[in-house]
């Protein structure tokens, strides 16, 4: 039986965008990026099903717009991006709608299920054909050793545990 070849599509960060919001005081949402990632998806068609997704994003480049902050967040009360550089996630299976696959922070891997719209395919006017996908989700930040918490006096939780993802992603064909 022979084996069909696999199109690798290469992750293009000038056109994709990584995204986490949590809740502050449980009153706002604080928002953040990271702006250094990679990712390739390895796909027998153009339909993206059974994909095989793997991305990584820089700890070191996680920005809330607030310096005081994301030192806190690089720091070891929680990512220690010193020690540990990268998150990373590799699907295990994608059936169009759905992706479920292994999220590494830390030294923490766990499976998490992202929902996930295909945009469709275009080309570009420099005739490179593109993917377009955005992929949301939750995680209990807790689950991947990220522990810190302070109660304010007023017994609010200055930080949520539950983390909401969102992934705006385009792929460049090889």
């Amino acid at each position: 039986m022979e084996t069909a070849v696999k199109t690798i599509w290469k992750l293009d960060p000038t056109h994709s965008e990584i995204e986490f919001k949590v809740k502050h005081m449980m009153i706002s949402t604080v928002s953040g990026s990271f702006s250094e990632f990679e990712g390739e998806v390895e796909a027998a068609d153009d339909s993206f099903k059974d994909a095989k997704f793997k991305f990584n994003a820089k700890i070191d480049s996680i920005s809330t717009k607030n310096n005081d902050r994301d030192t806190h967040l690089k720091s070891e009360d929680f990512f220690n991006a010193e020690k540990h550089p990268h998150l990373t996630f590799e699907s295990k299976s994608f059936d169009g709608e759905k992706m479920v696959g292994d999220m590494t922070i830390k030294d923490v891997t766990k499976e998490v299920t992202l929902d996930v719209d295909f945009n469709g395919i275009a080309d570009d006017q420099y005739g490179q054909t593109k993917a377009g996908f955005e992929a949301t989700g939750k995680i209990n930040r807790k689950d991947f050793g990220l522990n810190w918490s302070a109660v304010t006096e007023a017994g609010n939780v200055v930080v949520s545990d539950k983390v909401k993802l969102v992934a705006n992603l385009q792929f460049t064909k090889q």
